[in-house]
């Protein structure tokens, strides 16, 4: 711009006034940095002329401070103002919170590096979406107007600046290009797109350009796209209401489970057929060809997908990869990183210290001098909270106070005759930064006494940030006691019995009070002991390291003394001068030069605490001003705030200073700071030459400060450095692009009597090369001498030796680390760039946490956060480091706004410092931990980021563009190699083939059974007969009573009347479908036994839930329309809702078949029982919804159901005496088997527990198994999980109540997955103390080809466990590690293979058997298998490749089934029952489970898992993926503002543990995640509902 060229200080004094009013508008955020630029040039205007030929200066390396560095001046205010307007919005201001003022970072030239670099990303347009909150309502848009993801809604002025971002897609090229399905390979989804057509035609129809008179959404200037996408979900409608919130009813709690096919699509049938059926039925949403265009998520998920096609910006370097391990990509060397050229750099040496011959011995000499000789010279002035002069304590007070503290503290502190203190004691000095007065006499009093002071902070409360931190430095340095203030002693924090609170971590301490009053003056004979300065401790500093340790360095007596008499020297300090000190007196320079060197020059120091500062920023000027100070002390952010506020003050005068110290000079971002003030304060007699930057640290104390200039000479050079060369450690004078420069101000020479040199920061302290960066070590007596109490880390930082470049040390003498980073440049100047503990390591170059910070603080317009409270640090995730910034946000600030600024932060770092950021965070205002004089606490920051408690309002996390050492993504290679040469390769290497099989069923053992064995009807009227009293079925309620019975007559006539029914209805034939819709209970019993009685086929449906009619009932209509049932048989209540009002507004309830209802029936008998032709007819249909979604229907003959009955009889050792008890859902696998079959066919008696009665009494279960002394029990996980979260606790309870679990032989889980180790376990251990036995428990597993394959039962051996290695999982590989392996899943035996079934591990894609311990997929042979899919037309590639398969080699001639499920056969060391050795099944997940990432595969629950663990607020999670994201939802069980700090951990623990990029992270209520009646989540369910934006979600964020 134009107006940049002007030179401000030539302009009317007006003008400068009204420029600066602009630029304090801008600062402060309330004008927009467009607003700002036209004020401006409207100001400008009318002096351009005269002034555009004038050429600007050169922006050169030898730059005085006194013009800025930038072509523009500093925007702070340049003149005081009169106008009435700027006096209304000051007092308006005062009231604002300081951190407004902080303007640390602000460089001008670094703002406008920042803008020019935004603006060429700008040029890129960015389209990030971004994250959805919840609102406590929010309206969804209609479908027909809603926006392709990237079409720009901004309004007419706008258009120009969307067309020249590039040309527009257009809709159809957004539909077509935005789904590629699902890449589960799930051997059903390939039916998912079948026949959608027209959704996609439909869509594209709907995509008209908005009517002109739609309202355009407001404030859309600030980002032209990518915020228009926000409002597309808000778009009101052209007939002007606002379309229905599409919201649906409340989720289903976790209570009224709900089997929810996804997809709708059911195996096996037509194509035709599915679409039709699908259209009749449950309105369910997919996500297939065309994407639901109403879908806000989805338009989201499309934008972050079209970001992420965006090369990253290192190119991942083509590397070999061995397919055993995943290796994590090492980022090769780049040929081109610049490399130190220079020579080894020699050892730099400060003049010599002089020797003055009235310089004291000691430093309680020099107090003892001007005690005795000057006791009327004033030492200290204490202002109060307004600035004015509290106090002046002068040296004769400071010296007998002093005296009569040593003596109290020797001699007057135990009862008569014992010292607590001895000379050499550690001693706590706690003052408030209020009270210096009192600081200095507890500080020269100990050192009169030669007891060692430890000063540290005024402890507020138990929760300080860093508290435990400063208990761990006092126990390390034995301090027992603790000398305060009295006001300060009343202020602690103290228990309800008025003791002081013991702080966290602290040692116990006895506190003693230094007012005057209590002292006691020494006798006449006593006087302390001073000698001559020695190497014993005279005080210890605290200093806190990079991870908030908190360590003592010990400053012996010497060393404070040379320290002293250096910086006299350096100082050139005269007695009797003032010195004005803004620092903390209780540390670094505060205490050096304000406390210790001013007492031994006589020096009048004025102390001006931080609380005054706050009050009245320009306090200190006006202590310069007053008393004509020499000297004053001050921080970056002092100049700041003077410099703010200096406008309230005319007359103000800082001629007197010849030295303005900086004490954070060495900070590279102070130049700025230094510029600006002098800018500002010239006026008022400030000369340039005094501005005095020095670079300190705790252990090598002063390291250099710049002398005072002469008048006139000229001023130091600057270094205008390349950030690139920075980040690979060298010294490179920035050229090429200006963006990317770091402005560097000296720190003047080294300190009298010091040797300093630059070594490497890492590894041996190697000496570095001239143009290198290194970390400062130096050579002097005054310096610290260790870490108090911590010898180990000592000797690594104050006894190092550097070495030269082959490794030999340069001499005898130890270097002390000063932990700043810096060169020597020309005339032995000494540049710092950084900090050791501000370093951050990303991928082998070094960034600097203050340069990110001004980066981020460059990025206008600065209203969204705070200036000086923002934290920037590293943290270790995936074998590197990864850069975190968090700041605080003011309350003002909007979504779209901080939205905006984080993405634009994001942008200005990746293009400034080539880093990406990982995490960026927004806390509310006041929430960050802060230290005691008001900075950030970064490692306790750190630390709450890393505990998911920093409670975030906006987050942005962008794991794809800086995690770069991803592993390749794994190439599937061709198999080359046949199944036959696998098979004789196992042969060869002596492995046997993966196989194992059950007992044999044996020959039937009684032969008046025989009838019985074919039919289950037959079996039933055989017990009727026979044994008619025995009671097969007991069902309980919620109190544990038995409700309802059935003897074996009772079952057999129930089962008559509903046969009699179904046969007098014409209409019904025989062999025709009747669905049964009953709650779990005895009648669902009879009426299957009454279909079977009436030759008809029965179909158990769980009826739909009363209160979730919407959810459930379309899963109940979809089964009766696909087995084409002619009947429903149920209850009346049942009846009523299906008919009612409600069921209407779901399904069409006209078209049911004919509903029976069984509660009344006629006693009638039926004229015949039907018996089948052959044992091959179908005995009934077996419907359920997997977990992916899928609906299938299976064939189960009348054989297959005798021979499973028969096979579990055999397992279980099932007797007509025997009891069992049974908590599951009877609607289909095993369950509805155990339920309904097993007891008529083994004549146990079966105690019925509904599941659902456990939600209103859940020890009913636990209390029934001990009431009835139960054996065998059977449950589902669901229920299991129940009794551990609920029981866990009331184990106590329970025993009180006589409950006892020590009958229970086994317990099992019916299951059709992996066991759930950790769940069985838990609930093993809980329970133990109840009676359980730890063997008790177990699983089975079944599948829907088969229902029941393994069944731990009361024969064979335990269950075994082994351990697998998880990336050997993904490679479709089986490692066995030993327990405890990283990266180790523990895997359970899935229970003992049934009698007469075999199994076999088949290589899916070659159908080749393979060895012991390979996965593949578990085929099966069995009597009792399925025969095949129920379908109308048949499908018959899919009904012959599930059920009758064969193999490709070994044994062609068996019929397998395939069961779907991954897993591996493992010889074990057990025997089973006919001697031999045991063959144990592993089942790993269901391959249509599978996410296929990255060429790898991957089981949902394994990531879950990880998931839950991160968090304790995190209850249940499920992942899925979309279009090859990754996403997440967890459902979070704390509080809400918990919801954000889970983004991060599970974005870096999915990335820890497997190695995968998380890219959106969903956060729900509990019970939203779907869950089936087995327990099982459906995720693919939830996958639609995500995307059809039904979840109603807490937060969703989108991983970038």
């Amino acid at each position: 711009m134009a107006e940049r060229g002007v030179d401000v200080s030539a302009l009317p004094q007006e003008v400068r006034e009204q420029l600066a009013e602009l630029d304090l508008e801008l600062s402060e955020g309330d004008i927009t940095q467009k607003g700002y630029e036209k004020k401006r040039a409207k100001l400008l205007a009318p002096y351009l002329v005269q002034i555009q030929n004038v050429a600007p200066p050169p922006a050169y390396d030898g730059q005085s401070p006194g013009q800025s560095s930038a072509p523009a001046p500093e925007p702070g205010p340049s003149n005081s103002s009169s106008s009435s307007s700027s006096r209304h919005r000051r007092t308006r201001r005062a009231h604002r919170s300081s951190g407004t003022r902080d303007e640390r970072y602000r460089s001008d030239i670094h703002t406008e590096a920042v803008q020019a670099a935004l603006a060429k990303h700008k040029e890129e347009k960015m389209a990030l979406p971004m994250p959805t909150k919840r609102r406590s309502t929010y309206v969804q848009s209609p479908i027909d107007n809603c926006t392709p993801p990237d079409s720009s809604s901004s309004s007419e002025d706008e258009a120009v600046s969307s067309e020249s971002a590039g040309p527009q897609q257009s809709p159809d090229t957004w539909i077509n290009s935005s789904v590629h399905g699902s890449s589960t390979s799930s051997s059903a989804s390939s039916t998912l797109s079948h026949g959608e057509s027209r959704p996609a035609q439909a869509a594209q129809s709907q995509q008209a350009p908005p009517p002109p008179h739609q309202v355009q959404p407001p404030h859309s200037h600030s980002q032209p796209s990518a915020l228009a996408e926000a409002f597309a979900a808000t778009r009101i409608d052209p007939g002007g209401g606002v379309g229905p919130p599409d919201v649906p009813s409340q989720p289903q709690a976790r209570g009224s489970r709900v089997d929810l096919p996804a997809n709708a699509v059911v195996r096996g049938m037509t194509r035709g057929q599915s679409r039709s059926s699908m259209m009749e039925t449950a309105d369910v949403r997919r996500v297939g060809r065309g994407v639901p265009v109403s879908s806000r998520v989805s338009t989201k998920i499309q934008q972050l997908l079209n970001t992420l096609k965006r090369p990253k910006r290192p190119p991942l370097s083509e590397y070999f990869m061995d397919d055993q391990e995943e290796i994590v990509e090492v980022p090769r060397a780049d040929p081109n990183t610049p490399k130190p050229e220079g020579r080894q750099i020699i050892p730099v040496k400060g003049e010599p210290l002089g020797v003055v011959s009235n310089w004291p011995p000691a430093l309680q000499a020099a107090l003892t001098r001007w005690g005795a000789t000057q006791g009327k010279s004033p030492a200290l002035t204490a202002l109060d909270i307004t600035g004015k002069p509290l106090y002046t304590l002068t040296y004769g007070k400071l010296w007998s106070r002093s005296v009569k503290l040593a003596y109290t503290l020797l001699n007057k502190l135990g009862t008569r005759n014992e010292q607590i203190l001895k000379p050499g004691d550690r001693v706590a000095l706690v003052y408030p930064n209020s009270d210096p007065g009192m600081f200095w006499v507890a500080f020269y009093g100990c050192l009169l006494a030669e007891v060692i002071p430890v000063p540290i902070e005024v402890p507020l409360s138990r929760k300080d940030a860093g508290s435990s931190q400063v208990g761990f430095l006092l126990g390390s340095c034995g301090v027992g006691l603790a000398l305060t203030s009295e006001i300060c002693l009343k202020g602690l924090p103290k228990t309800p019995t008025g003791e002081i609170l013991q702080f966290k971590g602290w040692p116990r301490l006895k506190w003693v009070v230094t007012d005057s009053k209590y002292l006691t003056k020494p006798s006449k004979d006593w006087q302390p002991h001073i000698p001559t300065a020695n190497t014993d401790t005279a005080y210890i500093e605290y200093k806190a390291s990079k991870e908030g340790t908190v360590m003592g360095v010990a400053v012996s007596k010497v060393a404070m003394l040379t320290h002293c008499q250096a910086l006299t020297q350096a100082c050139n300090y005269c007695e009797g001068e003032t010195l004005v000190n803004v620092l903390d007196f209780k540390k670094d320079m505060g205490l050096w030069h304000g406390v210790l060197t001013s007492v031994m020059n006589r020096i009048h120091t004025i102390s001006v605490p931080y609380a005054v500062m706050k009050a009245c920023p320009l306090s200190w000027v006006q202590r310069v001003h007053i008393h004509k100070a020499r000297v004053a002390l001050v921080k970056c952010r002092d100049l700041h705030w003077a410099m703010m506020a200096h406008r309230d003050q005319r007359d103000t005068s800082l001629a007197s200073l010849r030295m303005l110290i900086v004490a954070d000079g060495a900070n590279p971002w102070s130049v700025s700071s230094c510029d600006a003030f002098l800018n500002v304060f010239q006026a008022h007699g400030l000369k340039p030459e005094v501005i005095c930057p020095c670079a300190t640290s705790p252990e090598a104390m002063t390291v250099a400060i710049r002398r005072p200039g002469v008048s006139g000479a000229p001023l130091p050079a600057r270094a205008v450095l390349s950030m690139t060369g920075l980040s690979h450690g060298v010294i490179r004078v920035n050229t090429e692009d200006k963006n990317s420069a770091l402005t560097v101000q000296d720190v003047g020479h080294v300190m009298p009597g010091a040797l300093m040199c630059i070594v490497k920061p890492d590894g041996p302290p190697m000496l570095c090369k001239t143009d290198e960066i290194g970390e400062i070590v130096v050579n002097s007596r005054a310096g610290g001498t260790m870490y108090y109490g911590l010898p180990g880390v000592t000797k690594n930082n104050f006894e190092v030796i550097p070495v030269n470049a082959s490794g030999a040390p340069i001499g005898e003498i130890p270097f002390v680390r000063s932990g700043l980073l810096g060169f020597v440049g020309p005339g032995s100047l000494i540049f710092v760039v950084g900090k050791n503990e501000g370093l951050l390591m990303v991928s082998g170059r070094r960034h600097n946490a203050d340069d990110l910070v001004a980066t981020a603080l460059a990025v206008e317009p600065v209203k969204t956060v705070y200036r000086g409270r923002i934290a920037v640090f590293s943290v270790t995730v995936f074998f590197d480091e990864r850069i975190v910034i968090v700041a605080e946000q003011r309350p003002d600030a909007s979504e779209e706004d901080s939205f905006q600024w984080m993405s634009r932060v994001l942008q200005a770092i990746d293009s400034i410092h080539q880093v990406g950021l990982y995490c960026l965070a927004l806390v509310p205002a006041n929430t960050l931990p802060k230290t005691p004089l008001g900075g950030i606490h970064i490692s306790d920051t750190k630390q709450l980021f890393l505990e998911g408690a920093l409670h975030p309002c906006n987050i942005l996390m962008c794991p794809h563009t800086c995690v770069t050492n991803m592993p390749k993504p794994r190439q599937k290679q061709p198999v080359g190699v046949g199944p036959a040469s696998i098979m004789v390769g196992n042969l060869v290497a002596g492995k046997r083939i993966a196989q194992a099989a059950g007992r044999d069923l044996g020959l039937i053992e009684d032969q008046d059974l025989v009838r019985k064995h074919q039919y289950l009807t037959e079996a039933l009227q055989w017990r009727a007969q026979t044994d008619p009293d025995h009671t097969l079925f007991v069902l309980l309620n919620a109190k544990g009573v038995a409700v309802c019975t059935a003897t074996c007559v009772q079952l057999h006539k129930r089962a008559e009347k509903i046969a009699a029914a179904l046969m007098e209805r014409s209409g019904i034939n025989i062999g025709e479908n009747v669905v049964l819709l009953y709650p779990p209970g005895i009648d669902l019993i009879a009426a299957f036994y009454g279909c079977l009685y009436a030759g008809c086929i029965p179909v158990t449906v769980r009826p739909p839930h009363p209160q979730n009619l919407s959810a459930t009932l379309p899963t109940v209509r979809m089964i009766i329309d696909v087995s084409k049932a002619a009947c429903i048989l149920t209850t009346q209540v049942l009846t009523r809702i299906l008919r009612s009002k409600e069921a209407g507004a779901t399904v069409n309830i006209k078209t049911w078949p004919i509903i029976i209802d069984t509660d009344d029936l006629p006693r009638k008998r039926p004229p015949t029982i039907y018996k089948p032709p052959n044992a091959e007819m179908i005995a009934y249909l077996d419907f359920s919804v997997s977990t992916t979604g899928m609906l299938t229907g299976v064939k189960i003959s009348h054989a297959a159901m005798s021979v499973l009955c028969r096979s579990i009889k055999l397992q279980c050792e099932l007797y007509s005496s025997r009891q069992i008890a049974i908590c599951l859902d009877p609607y289909c696998g095993l369950g509805f088997v155990l339920w309904c079959l097993a007891s008529v066919y083994s004549g146990h008696q079966s105690i019925l527990i509904p599941p659902m009665e456990l939600e209103i009494s859940l020890s009913l279960w636990l209390s029934t198994l001990s009431q009835y002394r139960i054996r065998d029990t059977f449950c589902s996980y669901s229920v299991m999980e129940l009794c551990t979260k609920g029981l866990g606790g009331q184990t106590e309870l329970l025993k009180a109540r006589g409950v006892n679990l020590s009958c229970v032989r086994s317990c099992v889980v019916i299951a059709e997955e992996r066991p759930r180790l950790a769940l069985t376990h838990s609930f093993s251990k809980l329970f133990k103390d109840i009676g359980l036995s730890t063997r008790a428990v177990s699983t089975a597993f079944g599948s829907r080809v088969n229902l029941a394959i393994c069944l731990q039962g009361t024969t064979g051996p335990d269950p075994s466990t082994v351990y697998v290695d998880m990336k050997s999982l993904r490679h479709d590989r089986v490692r066995l590690v030993e327990r405890g392996a990283p990266q180790s899943l523990s895997l359970m035996e899935s229970g003992t293979i049934l009698p007469g079934v075999r199994v076999i591990i088949v290589n899916p894609e070659t159908r080749g058997p393979l060895g012991d311990s390979h996965l593949g997929e578990i085929w099966v042979n069995s009597p009792h298998n399925a025969t095949g899919y129920y379908t109308i037309y048949g499908e018959e590639n899919l009904q012959a490749d599930h059920f009758n398969t064969k193999l490709s080699f070994g044994d062609p001639q068996t019929l397998w089934a395939r069961t779907g499920y991954l897993g591996f056969v493992k010889r074990t060391e057990l025997t089973d029952s006919s001697g031999d050795r045991h063959d144990a099944l592993f089942v790993v997940g269901s391959l249509d489970e599978t996410l296929e990432l990255r060429g790898l595969r991957y089981h949902p629950i394994d990531i879950e898992t990880s998931v839950s663990r991160t968090h304790r607020s995190i209850g249940e999670s499920a992942v899925f993926t979309w279009t090859n994201l990754l996403v997440v939802v967890a459902e979070l069980c704390g509080s809400e503002q918990d919801a954000l700090d889970l983004v991060p951990l599970v974005t870096n623990v999915v990335l820890e543990e497997h190695h995968l990029i998380v890219g959106v992270v969903v956060i729900v209520d509990p019970g939203v995640i779907p869950i089936n009646s087995r327990g099982e989540k459906q995720r693919m369910h939830l996958r639609d509902s995500f995307l059809a934006d039904q979840l109603d979600p807490i937060y969703v964020a989108y991983n970038m």
